[in-house]
């Protein structure tokens, strides 16, 4: 192709679409960015940046219920990072911006606002949206999801949310300390199904207290709008009226509007499928963050695009690796997790021990009065760390400690003789790390051969 408008064409202005610009500007790439409505995508319009801040909102001593006034901090705290993703940012890197929709017309051929653009390397990022039940009567009654949620005049009385997940969860707390009464039906029989079963119970049983009704096993079956409120209904006969459901039931890949198959571009089960070098199908054409259906946050939309630079823009090649994503649930308290929970090391024939400290114990959560949670790690007899999970204040800023000796292969008696600021709550994974100690040479065999060499060395 000998007609090429620029070196590289990204589709899609979320992170994953973002950070493959810059990537490609800082490079020297000619490049273009085509985003169909404001860069910062999901994050930052509709999901990380505001249910962050609402969350935050909520927490404060006296929020009082004051709906408004939360919708205000939130678009604050949103107009202060927006220039961060800012076409002008961007146009100064030298990044052609075109917010238009945009459609493959062919391989290395896109069509934007009339024009048709050419590259020999094309990038989709076109993120995800909500997915929505099949539910009789849901999309008659009306609901509200992460996207829609912040469009309201005001906060309804009550709200079922329909998901435990981690979404439905944050969402359902921050509206629960904003004023509103809140439910939770979930379908299987415990919230947050992929995370260590008692985290998920320490999460559920501080919903319950704070007064959040918890419903499993609630498989909805139909959803009925009344003169002023709606049922949904259970396959099981139970019914819960609220003014208004809220749909946390995942996210699907968003591959609309841009014609994938015109370019050669195969889906599976609505995603990109790529390879583990993120390319597609069609030769030339990468794709990265959620339309591939990779874990679905933003750090992977990040670092997929990462990925998608070095693939297509330089010489170094490298594989796409999902074993130690960290993730995080906002609710107070958070859960943290990297690697694998001691069910999915036991699925997988790992012969592993679990450690475990409670925040309970540790000097600092005392004096915050933030005693809620544990530390809980996952390794084989030689301290190899297998999997971590955190519960507990600050926990999504405590877990990268455990991801970061994950990758670099640093073993529990590493961590344990690492000298920890005091007091902090970085403590707890010391405290951990020192279990693996007390297990290996405590009241073993071990430990008593190693107690009677000092008493006659002594």
């Amino acid at each position: 192709m000998t007609d090429t408008t620029h070196d590289i064409i990204i589709i899609g202005g979320g992170t994953a679409g973002l950070v493959t610009a810059a990537g490609a500007a800082a490079l020297g790439a000619k490049a273009a960015l085509i985003e169909r409505s404001a860069l910062g995508g999901e994050c930052l319009w509709t999901g990380c940046v505001p249910s962050k801040a609402l969350i935050a909102f909520s927490r404060r001593p006296s929020p009082a219920s004051r709906w408004d006034d939360a919708v205000a901090w939130l678009r604050s705290a949103q107009s202060r990072i927006a220039p961060h993703d800012s076409p002008e940012r961007f146009r100064a890197m030298g990044v052609d911006v075109r917010l238009s929709p945009a459609r493959l017309a062919g391989p290395g051929q896109v069509d934007v606002d009339g024009a048709r653009l050419r590259a020999r390397r094309i990038v989709l990022a076109m993120g995800s949206i909500p997915a929505i039940p099949a539910i009789p009567g849901l999309a008659a009654a009306g609901f509200l999801t992460h996207v829609t949620a912040y469009d309201q005049p005001r906060l309804p009385p009550s709200i079922a949310v329909l998901g435990g997940g981690p979404v439905g969860l944050e969402f359902a707390q921050a509206y629960h300390r904003l004023g509103a009464k809140v439910t939770v039906l979930e379908l299987l029989p415990e919230v947050l199904p992929r995370e260590d079963p008692e985290a998920a119970r320490c999460v559920r049983e501080q919903l319950v207290t704070e007064g959040i009704s918890v419903l499993t096993g609630f498989r909805a079956s139909e959803v009925r709008q009344g003169d002023s409120a709606k049922t949904v209904l259970a396959e099981d006969g139970r019914r819960v009226v609220a003014h208004e459901v809220f749909v946390a039931a995942g996210r699907r890949a968003d591959a609309r509007d841009v014609e994938p198959e015109n370019a050669g571009v195969e889906l599976d089960a609505g995603a990109v499928r790529v390879n583990a070098r993120l390319e597609t199908t069609a030769r030339g054409i990468w794709a990265a963050g959620d339309v591939t259906g990779a874990p679905q946050f933003t750090h992977v939309a990040d670092y997929m695009a990462r990925v998608v630079v070095r693939n297509a823009l330089t010489p170094l090649k490298t594989r796409a690796s999902y074993r130690l994503v960290p993730r995080v649930t906002y609710t107070d308290p958070e859960v943290a997790q990297v690697g694998l929970t001691a069910g999915e090391a036991g699925a997988a024939g790992e012969r592993s021990e679990v450690f475990r400290s409670d925040l309970g114990d540790l000097d600092r959560a005392i004096v915050d009065g933030a005693t809620a949670g544990f530390c809980k790690i996952v390794a084989r007899r030689n301290g190899t760390i297998l999997g971590a999970t955190i519960v507990g204040r600050g926990a999504g800023e405590l877990i990268m400690e455990l991801a970061l000796a994950m990758r670099h292969g640093i073993k529990l008696g590493q961590l344990a003789g690492a000298i920890f600021p005091y007091p902090t709550m970085s403590e707890i994974v010391k405290r951990t790390a020192d279990s693996w100690y007390r297990a290996r040479y405590g009241d073993t065999s071990r430990g008593r051969v190693l107690r009677r060499l000092i008493r006659l060395w002594l």
